[in-house]
């Protein structure tokens, strides 16, 4: 685990944030080639990846406050604004940057679910990259292996406030794996299938949000609700239901515009 890159003088230039700037880049060039076809759609993403970014921020730190440390936030509302003391949840950051997007694609009269379909490779591939700059951070930590084997995190992170040298699973090493090859499937599925329009990105939603709801049975640093889920598997599940009643609207609407 790495934290911080290099300090000079008073600035230190932490790695979670310079991982995180490579992995939009690099999610962005992959949109940006997979759209060689689609000219006016590849001609908007630096504009709409720049709102996006913006957007994301705001609904990851929503989501963060509301729904995984609102017992705390409640009692210090003007913390909820510090992004630099607190957590951000990714499913807020999708949730945001999706928004921003809908609105984006109706602003300038673009096909939302087309666009979206576009991104998609990028953003799964993103998150996936971005859950390095977890692991270099100490964040994201699994639950004790109670084993003997397991991450260990040194003093300074998260975990290691949480756990000390016990060893845990390696929860956000298995995300991003899964990630990956969540990017591998929906670059794949194209060739093998038909699929209507937007169907690619609902399919992204759906893996990624089984792959997080499994995984979130190791993680160590989530308060546990009804059925013992934690906040991401119940938001994993609102997202595989929004996405499943969408891909049975934009199938039929697909048969009904072929009829």
């Amino acid at each position: 685990m790495l934290q911080t890159l290099f300090s000079v003088g008073g600035f230190s230039l932490g790695s979670y944030g310079v991982v995180v700037a490579l992995a939009i880049l690099i999610g962005l060039g992959v949109a940006y080639h997979l759209a060689f076809s689609e000219k006016e759609y590849r001609q908007h993403l630096i504009d709409l990846v720049l709102f996006a970014v913006i957007g994301a921020i705001i609904g990851a730190r929503v989501w963060q406050v509301l729904f995984y440390e609102w017992e705390y936030y409640s009692l210090h509302l003007v913390e909820s604004f510090m992004i630099w003391h607190g957590g951000m949840a990714i499913q807020g950051g999708l949730v945001g940057a999706f928004i921003v997007g809908w609105i984006y694609t109706r602003k300038y009269k673009l096909d939302f679910w087309k666009m979206a379909d576009i991104a998609a490779p990028g953003i799964i591939l993103g998150q996936g990259l971005g859950r390095i700059a977890c692991f270099l951070n100490g964040d994201a930590y699994g639950s004790p292996t109670n084993q003997g084997f397991g991450l260990v995190y040194p003093p300074g992170t998260p975990a290691y406030e949480a756990y000390g040298s016990e060893p845990l699973w390696p929860a956000e090493i298995w995300e991003g794996q899964w990630d990956m090859i969540v990017f591998a499937l929906i670059l794949i599925l194209p060739r093998w299938l038909k699929l209507p329009k937007g169907i690619l990105f609902v399919s992204y939603i759906v893996l990624y949000s089984l792959g997080r709801f499994g995984l979130e049975f190791l993680r160590g640093d989530g308060a546990r609700y009804l059925f013992n889920w934690t906040s991401a598997q119940w938001s994993s599940m609102g997202m595989i239901v929004i996405a499943l009643v969408s891909a049975a609207v934009l199938t039929l609407s697909t048969r009904t515009a072929k009829n």
